[in-house]
Parts: C-alpha cells; sequence; structure tokens
C-alpha cells in the first residue's frame, strides 16, 4: 500500500490532523477514511510481531492506536519507531499476563515479571513425580537417595506416605467405612501436597463445597476432619498438638496407640464418621 502516512513524515502529519478537533471533530478517528486505512495498516505491519508473543494482530493494534495519540509520537524525530516500541513493550506484557494469570497492568511490573508462568499442578510431569517420590520416601533403587545406615536400636523414620496409611487405619478403626476414610484422607492429603502449607491447605478445603459434598460429609464433620488432620488454624494453638494435626505428629514419629489416648481425639473421629443411608424395603 503506497500511502502517504507509511512515511514518518507522512504519519506525522496524519495525527496531527487528527489530534486537531477543531477541524476534524470530536470523532475523527472513528469516521475518517484515512484513520480507518492507518489501523487496517498498522494490523499487516505488526501481524508476525503480535503472532511472535502469542496475540492477536488486533492487539498490536490497540497498542498502536494507543501510541499514536500520545503527543511523544507527533513530535518524535521517528514516529514509527516510536509506535513499534511501544507495541512491542504491549505485546510482552499481553503475553506475560496471560502466563502469569494477572492483569496486563501488573504484569508491567519489574518484580511481577520476573517470575515464572503459573502452571496447573501435574501440568510438569517431572514437578509431579519429584512431590510422589519425596512422598514415598527414598527409593531404593537410586542408591544416591538411599536412606542412611541406622544404628542398631534405631528405627527408621516414618515417611509421609506411611503416615497416611497410618491415619487411614485410625479412622477405620474408630467407625469410618473404609473406603470413605481412603477417599477422604487422600483427597486432603493431595491438596496438602499441592498446596505446600498445612494452612494455606486448610484455608482451601474449609471452603471446598464440592469436595465436601462428593466425600458425603456434612459442615461440622468436614470441619472436624480437617482441624483433626491439619491442625487448628487457630494460632493460640500453634504451638500444641491440636495445632499440628496427627497427619504431621505422625510424622514426627508419634505412635498411634499414644494418639488413641486422647479421648477427646476418639470421640471426635468417631462422631466424624459419615452418615451412611439406609433403604429401608416396604
Amino acid at each position: 500500500m503506497n500511502a502517504s502516512f507509511a512515511t514518518p513524515e507522512g504519519l506525522r502529519a496524519l495525527l496531527q490532523r487528527l489530534h486537531d478537533r477543531d477541524s476534524v471533530g470530536y470523532w475523527a478517528w472513528r469516521h475518517d477514511p484515512e484513520a480507518e486505512r492507518l489501523m487496517q495498516f498498522t494490523i499487516r505491519k505488526y501481524r508476525s510481531l503480535a503472532r511472535a508473543h502469542n496475540c492477536e494482530p488486533e492487539d498490536s493494534a490497540y497498542a498502536a492506536f494507543e501510541a499514536m495519540r500520545t503527543r511523544a509520537v507527533r513530535c518524535a524525530d521517528d514516529p514509527w519507531a516510536v509506535i513499534t516500541r511501544a507495541v512491542q513493550v504491549s505485546l510482552i506484557a499481553e503475553e506475560r499476563a496471560a502466563g502469569l494469570l494477572c492483569s496486563t497492568a501488573q504484569a508491567r511490573r519489574r518484580e511481577v515479571m520476573r517470575h515464572h508462568d503459573a502452571r496447573r499442578f501435574g501440568e510438569d510431569e517431572t514437578g509431579f513425580l519429584e512431590l510422589l517420590a519425596e512422598s514415598r520416601g527414598p527409593s531404593p533403587v537410586d542408591p544416591a537417595r538411599a536412606a542412611p545406615r541406622l544404628e542398631p536400636g534405631e528405627t527408621a523414620p516414618t515417611t509421609a506416605f506411611e503416615a497416611l496409611n497410618l491415619v487411614i487405619s485410625m479412622f477405620v478403626a474408630l467407625g469410618w467405612p473404609s473406603s470413605s476414610a481412603t477417599c477422604t484422607l487422600d483427597y486432603i492429603a493431595t491438596r496438602l501436597m499441592e498446596a505446600g502449607d498445612r494452612h494455606v491447605a486448610h484455608a482451601y478445603l474449609r471452603r471446598d463445597l464440592a469436595g465436601r459434598v462428593a466425600l458425603d460429609l456434612d459442615r461440622d464433620s468436614w470441619a472436624t476432619v480437617l482441624r483433626i488432620v491439619l491442625g487448628n488454624p487457630d494460632k493460640a494453638a500453634a504451638a500444641t498438638r491440636a495445632g499440628v494435626g496427627v497427619l504431621a505428629m505422625l510424622v514426627c514419629d508419634w505412635k498411634v496407640i499414644d494418639l488413641l489416648a486422647d479421648d477427646g481425639l476418639v470421640v471426635e473421629i468417631r462422631d466424624s464418621a459419615p452418615k451412611v443411608a439406609r433403604r429401608i424395603d416396604v
């Protein structure tokens, strides 16, 4: 397209004319035929740049339009050079915002841009396998990560996987159906592994209505199970056994028999069991 605005001076003249509202009116950008051709030219000009940043060509046109309305572009020695740089910066921010799951304004900040893109749990197979390996303890086939040799009389520490099985067994022994206890504790452990922090996992699970309904637990039973397994989130109980939770206590080599000596804990686990519906034959 041989258009006057393809050159720096031609573009400057067009922008100055569109900026002069006394001669072209307030809606010049919307109704002026040359302004429309300018935006079509801009889309074609920056199409490859937009695709390089995983954006639509129209995104580059919007960024260019915002730059063209500024005085800095009209007064620049090379208006197209300034617009190109503005479009590039905007497309980079759009790409980072999509990856970070945040607004474009936040993605422009230097302290935010240095973070890696958001990833769903399990999307990175390597990361998932590492977490799974950590939960199950050292692998016997990997001599580099083999467990240290135990001294005479010492017992191997309880792994997170073993602790979870102990909690499931304890719930079953106190009246929970085996399938309900396994599904409930596995669900809580999975969310804990995703969050990486007991308090974050507790806050998320407390509001997880879909998970609670799927596990057939009422609100009181669900809150009790979370408090027993993950600990009481109250800061006043942080340094107590109730604030730690039975899962962490078993990982710290507490014994199940010591936990069952707590009558209050036994009653809470028994009373929080799901109420199994019974069909009445008439």
